[in-house]
């Protein structure tokens, strides 16, 4: 594990500061946060340190909710089963049953563009995962709930969650990873100029 980690700290970043602390539970850690963090977000017991809203308007609106019906219609959930999504997005807080989970923190003061380098790091941890063979899903919403799993793992306050990535290799049977989203076509994102 200690070399996809080490790829992955190879990112760039501003002034090479390299803002990243990532955290990664695994075993009984994993474990009493799979029992915990469920029970936190179900009474309301958020604790964000980075705000989020979740409000889209437009196309991203639209590609929000094009992705969400790519996994509902993967895992067969209709749209009005609102208890069955429910149950898909709390497999959030068990990490989709990964083995282990990466926490991703920005150490104060540090703000949004340190949180983009932290970003590109994430992508290179996800490749790294990718070329030894194992899979990842970054979480925003394990973002939700900081005070517990700083708690569970003894760290600082001053050292804030962006977001935790679950890794493992992945189960080719497992109906959720046959979703594949839609993917905004080059001209709609990208412009070259002469």
């Amino acid at each position: 594990m200690a070399s996809v980690f080490d790829s992955a700290q190879r990112a760039p970043s501003n002034c090479n500061t390299q803002p990243w602390l990532v955290h990664v539970a695994s075993g009984e850690t994993l474990a009493q946060l799979r029992e915990t963090l469920p029970k936190a977000f179900l009474a309301g017991e958020l604790s964000l340190d980075y705000p989020y809203d979740g409000i889209y308007d437009g196309v991203y609106k639209e590609r929000q909710y094009g992705a969400a019906q790519a996994l509902y219609s993967a895992v067969g959930i209709e749209r009005g089963d609102k208890a069955a999504r429910h149950e898909v997005f709390m497999r959030n807080f068990t990490f989709f049953d990964a083995p282990h989970v990466a926490f991703l923190f920005l150490p104060e003061p540090f703000g949004i563009r340190e949180a983009a380098d932290l970003g590109m790091y994430a992508q290179n941890l996800m490749l790294a995962l990718t070329a030894h063979g194992l899979g990842s899903c970054p979480q925003t919403s394990l973002g939700f709930l900081a005070n517990p799993i700083r708690e569970a793992m003894g760290v600082e306050a001053s050292n804030k969650l962006l977001f935790g990535l679950s890794f493992g290799y992945p189960d080719p049977d497992a109906a959720a990873n046959t979703c594949n989203t839609e993917r905004a076509g080059l001209a709609d994102c990208v412009h070259f100029h002469d």
